[in-house]
């Protein structure tokens, strides 16, 4: 008997994708505002973001199971599935799509083990395209289809448009230098750690301590020491790029030209900054 269309496209994609992902499905219908979840975690969204060229609001049209050789390697309690959508939005991605696309999603079964029922479902998705298909998606995480919400729509629309603005912060790829230099008074002084960037522009960290104060910290993007600039909001693209890519402890390297008194200084002054900034929360909670 010849393969049905789905079990066709499926294969297809399966041909050129060599892991599909496990979307995680906080919900699988459009939830009112008076009762819709806090939207995942902004470092969560970021790097979804970040690894996916196509980004859309879509309704789920049809799903058909994927079953035999192409659903081999499905982690136990999951469903493959092929997936029609009907593209409502689309948030990023260049050239446009058209209005129906395809997709290969693994999801988790319930107590009864079926599959949550997705038909209607309005969705975020987070993919990259099928090479020659162009009605073809591939999944790019471990959440790249998540439940739509007003709240999800709006933070991930925000993330996309911080990291194409002309003035967006640069990765930070690791700890420079360190400086420590002690004040006039006793516990004054004044800590300087120079990040390193992906594309070499400079960031830097300043953490003051004054007699009688609490520790103030800044972070500068340019060659000028900012002093006055403060630390970065909560869930922005500058406190992701920090919160999320520097050490949990200063670099030995940071350090090496200074003595082992005002190395302490500096690591301690580092761990004011690491507090202040908080965790990297990735797990979606919502």
């Amino acid at each position: 008997m010849p393969q049905s269309r789905p079990r066709l496209i499926a294969t297809a994609i399966l041909a050129v994708i060599p892991a599909i992902t496990v979307a995680q499905l906080p919900s699988n219908r459009p939830v009112s505002a008076a009762i819709a979840p806090a939207p995942p975690p902004y470092a969560m969204l970021a790097d979804m973001i970040l690894v996916s060229p196509v980004i859309a609001d879509a309704t789920i049209r049809s799903v058909a199971k994927i079953k035999g050789a192409e659903a081999a390697n499905v982690a136990p309690g999951q469903q493959r599935l092929y997936v029609t959508a009907d593209v409502g939005a689309l948030i990023r991605g260049d050239a446009g799509l058209p209005p129906r696309v395809g997709y290969v999603v693994d999801v988790p079964l319930d107590s009864r083990g079926r599959p949550p029922a997705l038909k209607k479902a309005r969705m975020l998705i987070f993919a990259r395209r099928v090479a020659g298909s162009a009605d073809q998606l591939q999944l790019t995480g471990p959440a790249a289809q998540l439940g739509w919400t007003a709240a999800a729509d709006s933070r991930v629309r925000r993330i996309a448009a911080e990291l194409v603005a002309p003035n967006a912060p640069p990765a930070i790829r690791g700890v420079g230098n360190a400086f420590f230099v002690p004040g006039a008074l006793p516990g004054e002084s004044e800590t300087q750690i120079f990040l390193q960037t992906t594309d070499g522009r400079p960031v830097s960290l300043s953490i003051l301590r004054r007699p009688g104060e609490d520790p103030r910290w800044s972070v500068s993007l340019g060659e000028i020491v900012e002093e006055g600039a403060g630390p970065p909001a909560h869930d922005t693209l500058l406190w992701y790029r920090l919160a999320c890519s520097l050490p949990r402890t200063l670099p030995d390297t940071a350090v090496a030209q200074l003595d082992a008194d005002a190395a302490a200084h500096a690591r301690d002054d580092y761990t004011v900054v690491l507090s202040a900034l908080g965790p990297c929360v990735r797990t979606l909670t919502v």
